[in-house]
């Protein structure tokens, strides 16, 4: 059964096409994630699914329900997370609580046990202002809040930017948590690793979907001879690379150059020796493992070029 479902779904704001004939479908109990970077048009397609923003062109509908024609049906049943904190920073934390409780016309009691093991870290906190927590416990506080009336779909904008990597992993545990008790999620994240931890994943760029598959398949999509290639002086590296006439491609990657050849069959002595040739020596090569993102920018790059 399908939850989400989008038919060739485009967005303008003047001359900027942030989505361009979006289609995709999203199954009940499924952790679905949007992957890419800033200005990919995630956001924008997330208003239009929580019923803030209408489509230029194109059908979509969430739970059964056209999200143009049945907004005042569908608002009830979602609970949405927007990427910057929106809550009542005024407010404590339990007076947040209360409040979006009673815009669904329900109370903190009466769905305690669903929010209960993210809520609980913030009860010993619940008389202090939303504006004077963390990073981490603000973003607790607000899936608390979009959760506290049941909706039957959480769709969360970017959840985990600008919070600590170990916020982060709390987080998304929190996730596979809910998608234990039957929630269908949708989450968008320019994060790449976080990609692993969704049952599906769409990869989209400048408002296109590039690929839709499960984590696994994208990173098996694959098919080249990926490289780590490292050296102290990175940005010599990946200049030198850049020269070398068999370079498919390089991307700098955390303290690794990833690299790609264009030849078939070659040995990475050929390449030390450019190195070498460019006063780069002693540079560690070896064969890795592929990741979303290393299928990401290769996609990219086909897109760009066609």
């Amino acid at each position: 059964m399908s939850i989400v479902e989008l038919h060739n779904i485009s967005k303008s704001f003047g001359n900027v096409q942030a989505l361009q004939n979006i289609t995709l479908e999203v199954d009940a109990g499924e952790l679905y994630g949007f992957i890419g970077p800033d200005g990919a048009g995630k956001t924008t397609l997330f208003r239009i699914l929580t019923t803030l923003l209408t489509p230029d062109a194109g059908h979509g509908s969430v739970l059964d329900l056209d999200v143009v024609n049945d907004y005042k049906e569908i608002r009830p049943k979602l609970g949405y997370m927007p990427g910057r904190f929106s809550l009542y920073q005024d407010l404590t934390v339990e007076e947040n609580m209360q409040f979006f409780a009673s815009v669904f016309n329900t109370t903190i009691e009466e769905n305690y046990d669903l929010v209960k093991p993210i809520y609980s870290q913030l009860e010993p906190f619940k008389d202090r202002f939303a504006g004077n927590l963390s990073g981490g416990m603000k973003q607790k506080l607000a899936l608390s809040c979009a959760l506290i009336h049941k909706p039957e779909l959480l769709l969360l904008d970017e959840p985990t930017t600008g919070v600590d990597a170990v916020s982060r992993k709390e987080f998304w545990e929190m996730l596979a948590m809910l998608k234990q008790k039957g929630i269908t999620i949708v989450v968008s994240t320019p994060y790449m690793d976080e990609a692993e931890k969704c049952d599906r994943v769409a990869l989209i760029d400048k408002g296109k979907i590039l690929r839709v598959d499960t984590p696994a398949h994208v990173i098996s999509s694959f098919q080249k001879t990926l490289y780590g290639i490292k050296h102290p002086s990175k940005y010599a590296l990946i200049t030198a690379l850049r020269e070398y006439p068999y370079a498919e491609t390089v991307q700098p990657f955390g303290e690794f150059v990833h690299y790609t050849d264009s030849r078939g069959t070659f040995s990475v002595e050929d390449i030390q020796d450019f190195l070498s040739s460019k006063n780069i020596v002693n540079a560690g090569i070896r064969p890795i493992s592929a990741n979303v993102e290393d299928v990401f920018m290769r996609l990219m790059e086909a897109e760009s070029n066609e």
